[in-house]
């Protein structure tokens, strides 16, 4: 699949370049790798039976996206009121989602069990909100708790979740927390599932498998303290690692749930059902950035080429770089790859600080302005999420779909946001409102 989805890419870089879709920046997705991940995904995880999947829309929440993913049988999971309306405006709405957040107001929560959304309470404190909206007539929602296993931290302590102090969820080894659960549940019959997720990049799937471990006996033991099953289901949460430093997307979803069933086996006899909250590992791979070379230089005898990609796109690239590491890929103007001897270059991106790179002496064909730099496996979190900094626009995105013959069709999932909506977002409707000096 990926010397395929590398020829795709290829065609789409070329037929962008030719229709100026890429002028200064600009994102695509693939839209039949996209297919390809869901296939494989839900193909995976058969041997468990009944299984939700859910896309985490942190990762990319575009309603067109979110719509095409809906469309191909995968659901969403939410975290915040902007995603849950922007799922809901992409036609996913009541059990089609999925609640998580560990700040949940009165008012998400009272909008969610109107809706039928699923809800994972993060806290003892959200479970007592829950108590005075639940009422007693037996809730549409399926509601659950978050519970951290507190197995321990992954590769970046920054997205490892299920650490001794992580902010998320229920600590399962802290004193007192295990017969605490099992109380909420026994005094809460509504209570039917456990939420588990130990982080996402970084975390190897054994890791992840003990976090399920240990969930999977909380429900056992829950169930036996009650006498029957109330736990009816378990959400798996997601964060499948991704290989950023080459063309391989790492580990599978079937390596993954050759992991979980090595770990606990009886995942797979039927007594639960599940959800999953995967994200980067659908659609990273499936997604790049193409930016314009603006400007080169040398300093101090580096050479430097200035893009319009940077931060603002690339957050965690630019300010982790030593744990989001991008493939770049240099190109000319046609979209045709460079050739010639590779260079030490700085990519630089357009943000007024120094550290404003998405990568350092990387050796590349020596780019001029004009020329095209690719940053691949963007599909996640890059330019769905973007950083304000310097007021600069969101770029556009494009989903494009390649022939067997190698025509693209191109189809617009964001335009790229306008001057007037910049000035809009900062404030213009209030010019004039403070005081003159």
């Amino acid at each position: 699949m990926t010397d395929t989805r590398t020829e795709r890419k290829l065609h789409a870089l070329a037929a962008a370049a030719r229709q100026d879709l890429v002028a200064p920046m600009a994102g695509f997705v693939d839209l039949a790798g996209v297919r390809e991940a869901v296939e494989d995904l839900t193909k995976a995880f058969a041997p468990l039976g009944r299984v939700q999947h859910t896309v985490a829309a942190k990762a990319c929440g575009l309603a067109p996206l979110l719509r095409f993913l809906g469309d191909l049988g995968v659901d969403a999971e939410v975290a915040s009121p902007g995603e849950t309306a922007v799922a809901e405006a992409a036609g996913l709405r009541g059990a089609r989602l999925v609640l998580d957040s560990p700040a949940k107001t009165t008012a998400e929560l009272a909008h969610a069990l109107a809706e039928g959304t699923a809800v994972n309470a993060d806290n003892f404190q959200e479970l007592a909100r829950l108590d005075a909206l639940v009422g007693p007539t037996p809730p549409r929602s399926v509601l659950g708790v978050r519970v951290n296993p507190q197995v321990g931290t992954g590769r970046i302590g920054d997205t490892s979740t299920a650490t001794a102090t992580s902010k998320f969820g229920i600590p399962l080894r802290d004193n007192g927390n295990r017969a605490l659960l099992r109380d909420a549940f026994a005094r809460r019959p509504w209570l039917t599932r456990l939420h588990v997720h130990v982080g996402s990049q970084g975390c190897p799937p054994e890791l992840m498998a003990e976090g399920v471990a240990a969930v999977y006996e909380l429900a056992e033991e829950i169930n036996a303290s009650t006498g029957h099953r109330q736990v009816t289901s378990i959400d798996l949460g997601g964060g499948l690692p991704v290989d950023f430093t080459s063309a391989a997307g790492g580990p599978t979803y079937a390596d993954y749930v050759a992991t979980l069933l090595d770990r606990v086996p009886a995942l797979a006899d039927g007594r639960y059902s599940y959800v999953t909250e995967f994200g980067r590992s659908l659609l990273a791979k499936n997604g790049f950035l193409v930016s314009a070379v603006e400007y080169t230089k040398v300093a101090g005898g580096r050479h430097i080429a200035v893009t319009h990609a940077g931060a603002q796109v690339a957050a965690r690239t630019v300010l982790q770089p030593e744990h989001w590491p991008l493939r770049l890929g240099a190109f000319d103007a046609a979209g045709v790859p460079k050739t010639g001897p590779e260079v030490p270059q700085d990519i630089a991106g357009p943000l007024c600080f120094a550290g404003d790179l998405l990568a350092r002496e990387r050796p590349l064909p020596l780019l001029a302005p004009g020329d095209l730099v690719v940053a691949h496996d963007t599909g996640a979190y890059y330019f769905g999420a973007h950083y304000a900094y310097n007021t600069l626009p969101r770029p556009a995105v494009h989903g494009f779909t390649v022939s067997e013959r190698g025509e693209v069709r191109f189809t617009p999932i964001r335009r790229a946001q306008s001057l007037t909506e910049l000035v809009a977002d900062a404030g213009a409707e209030y010019v004039g409102a403070l005081p003159r000096a």
